[in-house]
Order: C-alpha cells, then structure tokens, then sequence
C-alpha cells in the first residue's frame, strides 16, 4: 500500500516554507524538537485542506495560523501542576493525611447528628 500523493502545490509549498515556518516554530517553544513536532503537525492539518488553502491568498499565513493555533492547543493541555525537585525526599510526608483523615471523620460524625431531611 502506497502513501497517497500531496495535493497540487504542496510539496513545493514545504520545500520553499520550511525553513521560515520551523523558524516560527521554533520562537513558540523554544526547543527544536518541539519546533519539529509542531510543524509536522501544522503542516498535515494544512494538508487536509490544502485544495481550499492554495487557492487562498496567502497559504504561509493560513499555515501559520495552524502553528499558532496547535501550540495554544498543546499549551493548555500541558499539566502545569507537577514540579521536578532537585532531591528526592528521603521518605514521604503524611502529616497533612492525618489532618485530612481527621476532617472527614468530623464532618462524617456532624451528618450523622443531622435528620435525614436535613441531610437532603
């Protein structure tokens, strides 16, 4: 099974806006390989709709958009809560277990006073 041909225009368009696009990629993340993913990615939802994008006016400006657009994307995804620490703690901290333990046991024991209406 083959891979299926580039659109009319396409292959030309990459091999002449790579390097600009990649450019621009790259200024988003900051890294080269992300810059590479990001436009790999650009590029096959461009080529989705290359026949309407060719036609456009400006193709390297629609295609920028889907840079832009993916990597807001990736952005908002990125979990930003986990923070690398230089050291691993020798052994786990669970003093604030003990408190959140004791918490639920009160809370548990004020529903228990309350009537099943109040509850409700």
């Amino acid at each position: 099974m083959s891979a299926p041909e580039p659109p009319e225009g396409f292959a030309e368009f990459v091999a002449g806006r790579s390097a600009v696009l990649l450019r621009a990629a790259w200024l988003l993340t900051g890294d080269a390989g992300l810059a590479e993913d990001l436009l790999q990615t650009a590029l096959a939802k461009s080529w989705r709709h290359w026949q309407t994008v060719h036609t456009a006016d400006n193709p390297e400006a629609y295609v920028r958009r889907v840079i832009n657009t993916t990597y807001v994307s990736w952005w908002r995804r990125r979990w930003r809560v986990e923070v690398p620490a230089a050291a691993l703690p020798d052994r786990a901290d669970h003093s604030d277990l003990a408190e959140g333990t004791a918490n639920r046991d009160a809370v548990r024991r004020a529903l228990a006073r309350l009537s099943r209406r109040q509850r409700g």
